[in-house]
């Protein structure tokens, strides 16, 4: 996705798979997901390619293919920044950055499926069952608050291969994400020729809603806002897939991934807010990556609460492809609980929230110690609209709002930075 303070043609080429229902381990229907904001710095104006099979398919004819579950997006890649010179310090006459976020897509197969369980659906796509029932009325139920960072056990070293693969790990820091089915597990795949030693994985299967953690699964697992998960393997997937978490060893014993990070959650680069001006609650849903890309991850603020926005070092987490790792968020309108927020389809709202969230945010702080910070509109995926206002306010080195609908810093969306050691607070009003 491009966004520039000046006129731009949104660019966002697109690999495209032809959809496959499986009625086990799929919907019928399945649409765009988007992982962890993939960025690149890019300058000139551009325009929407789609591609099938390495040939390029009109607009027309893929907007209709996604629209009727026919195709879905896949192969976006992990973030990457590439930004200019440090910005100045942050002056009230400071011009609007001229620069652009762009989701890179990479064109790529579906893992191959195993012969022993059904085709498994691509990785990128969630997994949930569509209604015909219209869905309820919007309420005013507060959101779920999230666990403060104290939360216990965030200190604890976790006693790799001790465990039972039907313990969920709250006691070393993880967050059960009860509303999912899952077991408390953000995420499940299912990799049944995985070994420590294998230099890629070719057969996952992601988990759905009724299943746990058991054997030969990779189980993903929240952490409280501020902190990240520390587990994936070394292999990944074999065509670019994202996999992350603990493993269920085949004694159904939970072992680490990243031995030489004991701790289930570290803290990201921090310096990053979310402050609630609102009456009302708003839940803010990270995606979960790497894992099954699902944005599940809560940062829920009631009214009047400000928490700590998780914002990943590239230095200093997952790298894949070459590629490193930002965060993507996805904002949901106001009085949402966790629950009909912080899902691929939201009970509450399908078109409105969930993978459908009017507004995204992205973060994440570069190796020149650069924080950067966008808020843009949730496209091509979404036509929902935001029914409050957002701005990022604090060090940063130019505006960046969205109020009463409209931009300022951005056509349909903006961006900011934020220098080392630097505060930021994105404020919800």
């Amino acid at each position: 996705m491009l966004y520039s303070s000046a006129p731009l043609v949104i660019n966002y080429q697109c690999a495209l798979e032809t959809a496959r229902q499986d009625e086990k381990h799929a919907a019928a229907r399945v649409e765009k997901r988007a992982p962890d904001v993939v960025t690149e710095v890019v300058v000139g104006a551009t325009a929407t390619v789609f591609e099938l099979d390495g040939k390029i398919v009109d607009a027309a004819t893929a907007k209709a293919g996604l629209a009727e579950g026919e195709y879905i997006i896949v192969g976006e890649t992990t973030p990457t920044f590439v930004p200019p010179p440090p910005p100045p310090p942050a002056t009230s006459s400071a011009a609007p950055l001229r620069a652009q976020f762009v989701e890179e897509p990479i064109s790529s197969p579906a893992a191959p499926t195993t012969t022993s369980a059904p085709p498994p659906p691509p990785t990128t796509t969630a997994q949930a069952t569509t209604s015909s029932a219209p869905p309820p009325p919007k309420t005013s139920k507060p959101a779920q608050s999230s666990p403060s960072s104290g939360a216990t056990g965030l200190d604890a070293d976790f006693p790799s291969g001790k465990i039972s693969c039907k313990t969920f790990p709250s006691e070393y820091g993880a967050v059960a994400l009860d509303w999912l089915g899952t077991g408390g597990w953000s995420g499940l795949q299912f990799v049944p020729n995985y070994s420590p030693d294998a230099q890629s994985i070719s057969d996952i299967i992601t988990g759905v809603a009724g299943q746990t953690c058991s054997k030969g699964a990779m189980c993903s697992y929240a952490c409280p806002p501020g902190y990240q998960k520390t587990q994936w393997p070394k292999a990944q997937g074999a065509t670019l897939q994202s996999i992350g978490g603990l493993y269920c060893n085949e004694d159904g014993f939970l072992e680490l991934t990243r031995p030489d990070h004991p701790k289930l959650c570290e803290a990201g680069a921090g310096g990053v807010t979310i402050k609630n001006d609102l009456d009302d609650s708003v839940c803010t849903c990270r995606t979960d990556y790497p894992g099954i890309e699902s944005m599940v991850i809560p940062a829920c603020t009631s009214a009047g609460e400000t928490i700590e926005l998780t914002n990943p070092d590239e230095t200093d987490y997952y790298v894949w492809d070459g590629k490193t790792t930002s965060a993507q968020y996805y904002v949901n309108k106001k009085g949402y609980a966790v629950e009909d927020a912080c899902v691929w389809n939201s009970p509450l709202d399908p078109k409105g929230a969930g993978n459908w969230s009017p507004i995204n945010i992205g973060t994440g702080k570069t190796a020149d110690g650069t924080t950067w910070l966008s808020i843009f509109e949730n496209l091509p995926t979404s036509s929902a609209k935001l029914d409050f206002n957002i701005e990022i306010t604090g060090d940063v080195n130019s505006k960046c709002s969205y109020i009463d609908g409209a931009w300022t810093g951005g056509d349909k969306g903006c961006t900011t930075s934020m220098p080392s050691g630097g505060k930021a607070v994105i404020r919800y009003f």
